[in-house]
């Protein structure tokens, strides 16, 4: 039997690694040019149109500062302004943010210390939240000397297997306590009336839940195979399907063609099925939870894990710096977890990476 967990904060060590290489442990963040985050758009601008993209180079602020001055600087209302992810006030971080176009004469006016506009362009739509096809990271570990190769063997790991596609603590704010009050959202036994601070909240109680259900595919040796009743998904083209026959079609999970999903609960999300759906439920109950707390979410499905692009590391003096890109909505905490094996910024209650409204 597992233990029942009673603790809705965030905790790395309840969360079981994919690799077992020794860690390199180390410092983050110790400059904020340490950790660089160059967001990746979706789709090309096409140079004209009514709304002006903001291509935007941020040092010490969230995305949510830089949105409010905006605002107050140009006289744009918020609902206006669109964004495609959030990005981390602790990073030098590029995002691009959209404005109408008829602002576009206020703009030399802006001003905003740690904040520079890279260019501008055009383009037809309003930016939204999801449009990015995902986040270029490089990160520097600092007093970690003589580690560069141990990181090095855990990075090729990762880059062969695949990443534990956890949310980060950045998804459970400020010493991991947002699903203790998204709950109560949840139960209506809360006081809270902003939506969209609701929303947060009880997205970060699917993603407990979600962690939960892929920590203990870990632990039991599912992490690249699969089980009859999950939903896959083609890596490929995106294509969902339900697996009746694990045997059949494990040996494409080990070779990385299609992964396993887990359930952001919601009226739009269907549980599992089979031995599938017996190892979500049993994620649920450890929380207590039913998927019918969960009635007033959307919901979704989220991949499970996820792969690495153009992967490096580069030894220093006094550690290494590991550079990669995720697809969008996913942590790159979840990448220095493996290969620093700490609690990575366990203690931190902003956005990194910006996926979230995910599981609305």
């Amino acid at each position: 039997m597992v233990a029942t967990i009673v603790s809705l904060a965030f905790d790395w060590s309840a969360l079981a690694a994919l690799t077992d290489t020794p860690g390199t442990r180390g410092r983050l963040r110790a400059r904020p040019e340490d950790f660089r985050v160059e967001e990746l758009p979706a789709y090309p601008l096409s140079g004209e149109g009514e709304h002006l993209y903001l291509h935007l180079e941020k040092t010490g602020h969230t995305t949510a500062h830089v949105v409010r001055e905006l605002c107050a600087q140009l006289g744009v209302r918020d609902r206006d302004v669109g964004v495609a992810g959030l990005k981390d006030r602790h990073a030098v971080t590029t995002q691009w943010v959209s404005v109408p176009a008829k602002y576009e004469e206020r703009l030399p006016a802006f001003g905003m210390e740690g904040v520079r506009v890279l260019e501008t362009a055009r383009h037809t739509n309003k930016l939204g939240l999801g449009h990015l096809r995902g986040n270029r990271f490089v990160v520097r570990v600092r007093e970690a000397p003589g580690a560069a190769d141990t990181a090095a063997d855990t990075l090729a790991l990762l880059v062969a297997r695949g990443v534990p596609n956890y949310f980060g603590p950045q998804r459970f704010g400020l010493r991991g306590l947002n699903a203790e009050e998204g709950l109560r959202v949840l139960r209506g036994e809360s006081r809270l009336r902003d939506p969209r601070v609701r929303r947060f909240l009880t997205t970060s109680v699917q993603s407990l839940v979600f962690n939960r259900f892929l920590s203990l595919r870990l632990e039991r040796d599912l992490f690249d195979r699969l089980l009859a009743g999950d939903m896959a998904k083609k890596h490929d083209t995106g294509g969902v399907f339900l697996v009746e026959d694990p045997h059949a079609e494990s040996p494409r999970a080990e070779r990385g063609e299609v992964s396993a999903t887990g359930t952001l609960f919601g009226k739009k999300a269907r549980p599992l099925t089979l031995d599938a759906g017996e190892l979500e439920r049993e994620a649920l109950s450890e929380f207590g939870l039913t998927p019918e707390v969960f009635a007033s979410r959307r919901g979704d499905r989220r991949l499970t894990r996820v792969f690495l692009e153009g992967a490096e590391l580069r030894p220093g003096e006094d550690g290494y710096t590991v550079a990669f890109t995720l697809p969008r909505g996913s942590f790159a905490t979840s990448v220095l977890r493996e290969l620093m094996k700490t609690d990575v910024d366990a203690a931190a209650g902003e956005p990194e990476d910006g996926d979230a409204e995910e599981g609305e």
